[in-house]
């Protein structure tokens, strides 16, 4: 029993900003940024913001599936970089995809850059319940907005994207979960405060910028990874020569290249185009699940394992059929 992906999509923003762009911006080099974490480009905005990257991303995803909208119930977006509180970036995602008229349960989530897999394991939650037919999981994210321009250490690293999965649950396959989290006191991965500013209490207002400790995140998702991988493949009593692909979330180039080597495992097993997009955040493992499919490196029938790990810090992953 397991999730099917029946349809995605992807949508990044027209505006590419290269590392040779990055070196007029800040100091640093296109060769420093490239050899350290494999990113070549990043796509950020301009004048659009999460729910229309969402949308679009949520349209393909229907289209590529040709998938009767009507037959949605469930939309969950995962992200941490909202345009706004509330509504939901899921609930505005159902507006513009035209699905009011029908009932629909739409709701955000924040696991950070793990947020994909979480928004899939609660979907199969729904499904398998029978409370939804299918349901819509999106990754969305505008990081440009909270990074710190002048912080080399982490605006050379993140990009704007989303992408999106039509999912269903199929009886005949046999597949899980594994998600973890382990509280971040002292903010390896964290944004700034929210202010509080009312009649009893003033704080000074700050901007919203997100920050990280590099060489404690390395360690971290290194680990994570390989925690991820041999209790899914243990779970499902299966090897990884048994996984079509690996898809990770799409963080460091050095990361991915640090657990090939310590599986013993090969390259070719393992997905990346961080090289294009950066880290997307929550949008990381569906832009590059369609581009698998796009690049036909994944087919119908296959089974893939995702693998998320992020601010939460949380990490999991999952198996499913394309």
């Amino acid at each position: 029993m397991g999730i099917k992906i029946v349809g995605s999509g992807l949508y990044v923003p027209t505006s590419k900003l290269s590392n040779k762009q990055l070196e007029s911006i800040v100091e640093t080099t296109d060769e420093w940024i490239s050899t350290r974490t494999g990113i070549a480009n990043r796509h950020i905005v301009s004048s659009e913001n999460t729910v229309d990257l969402a949308y679009e991303s949520a349209k393909r995803a229907i289209e590529h599936g040709n998938v009767d909208p009507s037959e949605i119930g469930l939309i969950i977006v995962a992200t941490f970089t909202p345009e706004q509180l509330t509504p939901s970036t899921a609930c505005l995602v159902q507006s513009r995809l035209g699905l009011n008229h029908q009932q629909m349960i739409a709701f955000d989530i924040n696991a950070a850059c793990t947020g994909f897999v979480y928004a899939l394991s609660i979907a199969e939650q729904f499904l398998k319940a029978k409370t939804v037919k299918k349901a819509l999981v999106i990754g969305s994210e505008v990081l440009s907005k909270i990074m710190d321009w002048e912080d080399r250490s982490t605006c050379v690293l993140f990009g704007d994207g989303a992408g999106a999965a039509v999912v269903e649950y199929d009886d005949s396959i046999e597949h899980s979960f594994y998600l973890n989290s382990s509280g971040d006191e002292q903010g390896a991965l964290k944004t700034t405060k929210l202010s509080v500013n009312n009649p009893l209490h003033q704080e000074e207002i700050e901007p919203i910028h997100f920050y990280m400790n590099g060489q404690q995140v390395f360690k971290f998702a290194v680990t994570a990874i390989k925690e991820t991988i041999t209790t899914l493949l243990t779970q499902n009593n299966l090897s990884l020569d048994d996984i079509n692909l690996v898809i990770p979330h799409q963080a460091n180039k050095r990361i991915i290249d640090k657990v090939v080597k310590d599986l013993k495992a090969s390259s070719e097993q393992f997905f990346l185009n961080v090289s294009d997009y950066g880290n997307t955040s929550a949008a990381s493992i569906p832009i590059a699940l369609n581009d698998a499919i796009t690049k036909q490196q994944i087919k119908n029938g296959d089974q893939i394992m995702l693998i998320g790990f992020g601010g939460g810090l949380t990490w999991g992953g999952c198996i499913v059929s394309i």
